[in-house]
């Protein structure tokens, strides 16, 4: 029986119960993971866990809700407006990239395991389009090339994010460098916004001449 005799403060149980039932998600899968064997991990009773979430579903909203805050946190680390916005989102992306590779059960947790459960799909989306406004902005502020607009900014935001969860997936497996990584998706992300803009100001030019 597990043992969950200790008496702890409500919150520092929910932190454990929350910390355990990631890693059996991560590992497992949704379907795959029962009550039982998180409480198991937990070391406490289930029914002390269903005293705490009413049922997996609920259980497993936590953990998005909680992992989700934490990814978001990290990509503001080392956040300093001194800094050209350029180095700030290298900041950003780096933050995205090394938080996965510290919380490589957060990341199948919060992009893998979720995005194949419908009913979850909002959550995964709710955090996903905070990160890409995060990243627009910080496009938006740091860039220089004539002719950018708020759709230039969004979609380079869509590509990027959409490129660092491909590179986050390797990094997951432990086999790329951090810095390498993080250095080439912010070069793709300014020589994709030069060469928007000189598109646009081509097909401008052609239009006048016509």
């Amino acid at each position: 029986m597990a043992g969950g005799t200790k008496r702890l403060p409500r919150a520092v149980r929910e932190q454990q119960m929350l910390d355990a039932a990631v890693t059996v998600f991560a590992e497992k899968g949704f379907r795959e993971t029962s009550m039982d064997a998180i409480a198991a991990a937990a070391d406490i009773s289930k029914p002390m866990l269903y005293l705490y979430y009413g049922s997996k579903d609920e259980l497993f909203a936590a953990c998005l809700s909680r992992e989700g805050g934490r990814f978001i946190e990290a990509m503001t680390t080392g956040f300093d407006p001194r800094l050209r916005q350029r180095d700030q989102a290298r900041t950003v992306i780096y933050e995205f990239l090394r938080f996965v590779d510290a919380n490589r059960a957060s990341w199948r947790v919060l992009y893998r395991v979720a995005t194949g459960q419908a009913a979850f799909i909002a959550l995964v989306d709710a955090s996903r389009s905070r990160l890409i406004e995060m990243i627009a902005d910080l496009l938006r502020r740091g860039t220089t090339v004539d002719g950018a607009t708020d759709i230039d900014f969004e979609l380079m935001a869509v590509a990027l994010v959409g490129a660092g969860e491909a590179v986050a997936d390797r990094i997951s497996e432990g086999d790329i460098d951090l810095d390498t990584a993080a250095d080439l998706m912010v070069s793709m992300g300014w020589r994709g916004l030069a060469g928007g803009a000189r598109m646009m100001s081509d097909h401008a030019s052609g239009v006048a001449k016509s």
